[in-house]
């Protein structure tokens, strides 16, 4: 008899034991379940607005043309590959695989940019990201640069045409043999 006590009230502590793990599970579930969902719903709004402004960027630095980014599963967004198309005034659509450097260079600026319009961060480096430019779009790629809005940038370049539009300098030169020197240059010290 004692021992059926002793067994029986060990029984009903690992029931009442199981019984709140099986309830705090299907609440982490469901809570699992509600943050999956709003999750999803605020990667849509990000991504709907980075398609907008992917569209709109590319014109502005294309001076035309067309861009479009999508999810090529829409129902599992989280584990779909990004589908991104282009379309450079002048040029037939294409997927960006088929694009040339330079065309590659500049719609990846593109997107940079479009997420940068959708989640603005106070400050930005980019490093060597227009190495693969040409002249004219060194001048497009500065432009842009230097007219975007709330963000600092702060670009590690060997291109003397981004360094035009700088509006500080700092470099590294080396008079000597192994000895480095830091200079900085305020451009517009240099224009007045």
């Amino acid at each position: 008899i004692e021992e059926y006590k002793e067994v029986s009230e060990r029984y009903e502590f690992l029931t009442g034991q199981r019984s709140d793990i099986e309830q705090s599970m299907n609440e982490l579930t469901k809570i699992i379940s509600d943050m999956d969902k709003i999750i999803k719903e605020k990667f849509k709004e990000s991504f709907d607005s980075v398609v907008m402004n992917f569209e709109e960027v590319f014109r502005e630095l294309y001076g035309g043309g067309h861009a479009k980014i999508s999810l090529a599963d829409e129902a599992d967004p989280f584990n779909s590959e990004i589908e991104i198309t282009a379309q450079p005034p002048g040029k037939q659509l294409k997927h960006i695989n088929l694009l040339s450097g330079g065309e590659k260079t500049m719609t990846a600026i593109a997107l940079m940019f479009a997420v940068l319009r959708t989640k603005p961060t106070p400050c930005c480096i980019l490093d060597e990201i227009e190495a693969a430019l040409d002249d004219s779009n060194l001048e497009i790629f500065g432009n842009y640069v230097r007219s975007f809005e709330g963000v600092q940038f702060t670009l590690i370049t060997h291109q003397k045409q981004t360094m035009e539009h700088a509006d500080v300098m700092y470099g590294i030169t080396m008079p000597v043999s192994g000895v480095s020197r830091v200079y900085s240059l305020r451009m517009e010290d240099q224009t007045a």
